[in-house]
């Protein structure tokens, strides 16, 4: 894992998620956040969004499966290595991920845990492949401590976080964060 995410995540566990501009400017005006998840945009805006947050001092990483206008080829990553100032990506494409890797910048594999058989066939190289690995929903303690005892890639746990025990149960079964677009539990 990157030091500077790492260090990031040590300061404060609690990563917000901004899918508009209205909650890009509340994440600017928060202070207590240090790490943020981009989860829109588009080829034309994301770097000024990017530039924003790393203005305001904040970690940025950038779900590059949600931007609007690059597709899902590794062509994608190069952009956003080389036009923003982006810290990181996320992505649930494997070869996205590869690519980021490749291109020192701090990945995410996204995996979203849906039933049992995904869980089940969660392929180790694949996860392992990444710098972190964050599930979603993250309201699965159960299946949180699971992981991390198959994986030795940190875990986030994002999705459906909305209050001060989703996240301290999230915690306490091993993962190194929370991601939420709840800015009520940005400030906890």
């Amino acid at each position: 894992m990157k030091q500077q995410f790492y260090t990031a995540i040590i300061g404060n566990p609690i990563i917000a998620a901004i899918k508009s501009d209205m909650g890009l400017r509340d994440c600017i005006e928060a202070p207590e956040v240090n790490v943020v998840f981009v989860l829109y945009g588009e080829v034309g805006t994301i770097a000024d969004v990017v530039e924003q947050l790393k203005e305001a001092g904040k970690t940025v990483v950038v779900h590059v499966d949600l931007i609007a206008g690059l597709n899902s080829r590794e062509e994608a990553v190069n952009f956003i290595a080389r036009y923003t100032k982006a810290d990181g990506i996320i992505s649930t494409k494997i070869e996205l991920i590869k690519r980021a890797r490749e291109l020192k910048l701090t990945t995410i594999y996204r995996m979203f845990v849906i039933d049992s058989k995904v869980f089940d066939n969660m392929s180790h190289h694949f996860a392992e492949q990444a710098d972190i690995v964050e599930i979603l929903p993250g309201l699965m303690p159960k299946i949180i401590r699971k992981m991390t005892r198959m994986i030795s890639v940190p875990i986030i746990a994002g999705g459906l976080i909305t209050d001060k025990e989703d996240v301290i149960q999230a915690l306490d079964a091993g993962a190194i964060a929370i991601s939420t677009t709840n800015e009520n539990v940005w400030s906890m």
